[in-house]
């Protein structure tokens, strides 16, 4: 089974996780299938792009830590972190808007994915969270420099300091989400797009390459690629791999 799915509807760029099994856990093939979706979505008929999870319980539960938990050094790390980063930073930077429908759990790297979208939408009793620092690690993948961006100052730094995962009401709130639905995540998806998907393609991207000059303007790329840098040398610790450590004996 395809560990994503990459599919059209309507000039919408549906990619979903595929890995129910694994809680939507990001693997190398999910990163071959994201960069293909971007790709994809370059393309003049698409109109945006959404990023889901299968199944009802996980948006994206971040990295799978059964793969991931191989790399011990920091160089090890880096590799993974990077490669992660440039498509976060992909999304980020694609002319076109994009949603993260956080149809379940969504937790470290799923949250730092679903920060890369324009907009996020919740599914009613999801609960999602920046864990790293409870596993020794800052953010990895750029998510902590792209909420920095989006968010306030105080709900940025509260979301990757508390290192928990918050409720649905919590996360509205926060200005982590900007919706709550209920029933399925695409139609959903469709639903909170539906007026902006009416404009023509070319008016939707001159809007998003203001906000993208902006971020370029912040450094954004530059900034993650510092982020990268930090929590490649925090994974290189014997402190983060106890934590994992634990985590996977649970």
């Amino acid at each position: 089974m395809e560990s994503y799915i990459i599919e059209e509807q309507d000039g919408l760029l549906v990619f979903t996780i595929n890995r129910e099994e694994k809680r939507n856990a990001i693997s190398y093939d999910v990163m071959d299938g994201l960069e293909k979706a971007v790709s994809l979505a370059k393309e003049n008929e698409i109109k945006a792009m959404m990023i889901t999870g299968a199944g009802e319980s996980a948006f994206c539960s971040g990295g799978d830590l059964s793969v991931f938990h191989q790399l011990r050094t920091a160089d090890e790390a880096y590799v993974m972190l990077k490669r992660m980063s440039d498509i976060l930073i992909k999304i980020l930077l694609l002319p076109k808007p994009t949603i993260a429908v956080m149809n379940g759990t969504a937790v470290g790297g799923g949250c730092e994915l679903a920060s890369a979208c324009d907009f996020r939408i919740a599914k009613n009793g999801m609960r999602a969270g920046f864990i790293q620092g409870s596993l020794a690690i800052t953010t990895g993948w750029g998510g902590g420099t792209i909420i920095s961006e989006k968010l306030t100052h105080a709900d940025a730094m509260k979301m990757l300091m508390e290192a928990i995962p918050y409720n649905d009401e919590q996360l509205l709130q926060l200005g982590f989400v900007h919706s709550i639905y209920s029933g399925d995540a695409i139609t959903a998806g469709q639903s909170y797009l539906h007026n902006i998907m009416k404009l023509e393609s070319d008016v939707l991207k001159a809007y998003k390459e203001m906000f993208i000059k902006k971020m370029i303007h912040n450094g954004i790329e530059e900034r993650v690629n510092e982020e990268v840098n930090r929590c490649a040398i925090l994974w290189g610790e014997e402190a983060h791999h106890e934590q994992v450590a634990k985590f996977l004996n649970k």
